[in-house]
């Protein structure tokens, strides 16, 4: 379990862990404190309406002129959300005109975001308390921009601090781009016992250069 300890001229203050009780509970908190997600302006929750199946939890824009879906879930989450909000975005970029609507009807529209509503592109943003890593292996795959943010809450009386861990890919080692290799006696030799490269270039006649590979006892 995660421990938070708080150190103030009084001393010490431990924080509790404090799980979020219900999903509704958890979306209204993100909702309220949207300054966590930095570039992103929400609009509205449990947006409802067209023609599509199920509703996204919130509806925002950020300052790319992006609408973005938030998906979020009070429990761990793993790759399998993916299907549901690839629907919410693909609703989105075929709707625009719904989007417009609550953009229109949202009172503190910031000045400094520019929206294409004849080429509107969509962000999924997947909240959770915990995300499984391997779900990162799936969003790089598909076209949409997709942030991954793990929120955590501790408390201290009337005192709330909320954790926020944006998941990254990690960056893999790209495999050295060498030339051509030359598979002569000498490489077969450095590769496979003698007796298989004995018989392989008696079988072979002799060749000095040879293109191909086997594999040898």
């Amino acid at each position: 379990m995660e421990n938070l300890f708080w150190k103030t001229p009084a001393g010490i203050k431990a924080l509790l862990a404090t799980p979020f009780k219900t999903e509704e509970e958890f979306e209204r908190t993100i909702f309220k404190t949207s300054e966590i997600l930095e570039d992103i302006v929400l609009l509205k929750r449990q947006v409802r309406g067209g023609r599509k199946s199920g509703i996204p939890d919130i509806i925002g824009v950020d300052t790319e002129g992006n609408v973005c879906i938030v998906e979020m879930k009070n429990v761990t989450v793993d790759s399998s959300i993916i299907p549901q909000v690839l629907h919410y975005a693909f609703w989105a970029e075929t709707n625009p005109d719904s989007v417009k609507s609550l953009w229109l009807e949202y009172k503190n529209r910031p000045d400094n975001i520019s929206i294409s509503w004849d080429n509107l592109q969509a962000r999924i943003l997947i909240i959770a308390p915990s995300i499984h890593r391997s779900t990162l292996d799936i969003v790089e795959k598909i076209r949409y921009p997709v942030d991954l943010i793990e929120v955590k809450r501790w408390t201290e009386g009337d005192n709330e601090i909320l954790l926020v861990n944006k998941l990254e890919p990690e960056s893999k080692p790209h495999r050295p781009i060498g030339g051509q290799e030359v598979y002569d006696e000498a490489f077969y030799r450095s590769m496979y016992n003698n007796q298989s490269v004995d018989q392989f270039l008696k079988h072979a006649g002799g060749k000095q250069h040879l293109f191909c590979k086997f594999t040898a006892a």
